[in-house]
């Protein structure tokens, strides 16, 4: 993908405003840093152990802690430098992360997708650290490519955004979401706290724990927390059976327009509130538009919502670009099946600048997972990640 050189932004700006959920970008003290001198595992690698927000990391000696970059139920994450190869990466740890068997398969899943999904605008794994000795391996350390930030972090703070940054960010987006679905996977949780820039503007998708292939399990599929309220399409809030990568799409322009307005299109206390905004802003969707809709139940409980008239676009953000205003519109179809996919997305006339279908490529060959069975313990799994360390660590304990 070209590069532009001409979009960049001020980390230091977003950096200085990250909200509580955020962690302050302040330097790994000497206090927090604890190295431990001769301590080898059985293959006579040497590990250092330091503290991140109060959590004691192990990790080999090549990588060099820098500073913490998140906390929250995942784990906890630094950014480092591997002295091997002078890169900076993001070290994410997951604590005791074998105990629960629904979380230890959301992390099986993250690592299975990544390692498939090979595109600039997905985030990649660069290690998994071998546990220093197998019997006590109940921590997981991932290790991925560090970006600067992500597209919350940028939305809420004063940086200003161009046309041209939204358009970028955007254009990005779909693009590795057109590879992703191309895999047959849904990725069921874009919001814009998993979409990390770089201070040059290049965007990876990350975050794939919730992640599907269209053929999972139905009841699994179909019950699991997926998405953000704020980000869930119609037919998610319906409970619809049998959707498919429109949900994504919805997601997409929930996002964009949040790029656009700088805060939340729809920000749902609960789901009837949800359904709610939604309906007020695009209106209330016509009978043969619920033709979707499986439950007679939730069919007559939208028709009993107050009817709404879609709001004008241009009203709520008169200074957008009108080709952008059209692309949300399109997005933001309350059917599934008259939603714009992500393919002719890339084809709209605000994308024109930077669509270019020879360099928007398609996954080779489609994911299957194929450990969603009810059966599967947390013994099987930190087995299976051991194999895949093996493919990475020619020495795994």
């Amino acid at each position: 993908m070209a590069e532009h050189n001409d979009l960049s932004f001020t980390t230091e700006a977003v950096a200085e405003h990250k909200d509580g959920e955020g962690l302050k970008e302040a330097q790994i003290g000497l206090q927090e840093q604890v190295e431990v001198t001769g301590k080898f595992d059985s293959h006579n690698r040497e590990y250092n152990q330091f503290l991140v927000c109060g959590s004691l990391f192990e990790c080999p000696a090549k990588y060099l802690p820098i500073k913490p970059i998140g906390k929250g139920a995942y784990g906890v994450v630094c950014s480092a430098k591997n002295l091997d190869s002078q890169e900076k990466v993001a070290i994410k740890k997951i604590a005791n992360a074998f105990d629960n068997v629904i979380d230890a398969k959301r992390t099986l899943r993250e690592i299975k997708l990544l390692k498939h999904l090979q595109h600039e605008n997905i985030v990649q794994i660069k290690d998994i650290i071998p546990p220093m000795q197998r019997d006590a391996f109940k921590d997981l350390y991932v290790v991925y490519e560090l970006m600067d930030t992500d597209l919350h972090q940028i939305i809420r703070s004063p940086q200003q955004l161009s046309n041209d940054h939204s358009q970028y960010f955007l254009y990005q987006l779909l693009r590795g979401l057109k590879y992703i679905h191309s895999a047959n996977i849904l990725h069921r949780d874009l919001k814009p706290s998993n979409l990390l820039v770089n201070a040059n503007c290049d965007l990876k998708i990350c975050d794939f724990g919730l992640a599907r292939t269209s053929t999972s399990n139905e009841k699994e599929f179909m019950t699991e927390y997926v998405v953000t309220r704020w980000y869930r399409a119609p037919e998610l809030l319906l409970s619809c059976s049998g959707y498919t990568t429109a949900i994504d799409v919805w997601s997409v322009g929930c996002i964009f327009a949040e790029l656009l307005g700088r805060k939340p299109l729809f920000p749902g206390k609960d789901y009837v509130h949800q359904l709610s905004l939604i309906t007020k802003i695009i209106g209330s969707p016509s009978e043969g538009e619920l033709g979707f809709i499986t439950s007679e139940k939730a069919k007559r409980y939208i028709r009993s919502l107050p009817r709404s008239v879609r709001v004008d676009f241009a009203q709520l953000w008169p200074h957008a670009n009108k080709q952008a205003l059209d692309l949300i519109d399109k997005m933001l179809v309350f059917d599934p099946t008259k939603r714009i996919t992500v393919e002719q997305a890339l084809e709209h006339p605000y994308l024109a600048s930077l669509h270019d279908v020879a360099d928007e490529p398609v996954c080779a060959t489609p994911f299957t997972f194929d450990f969603d069975a009810d059966h599967l313990t947390p013994d099987v799994v930190r087995d299976v990640i051991l194999q895949d360390m093996t493919e990475l660590h020619e020495n795994v304990p």
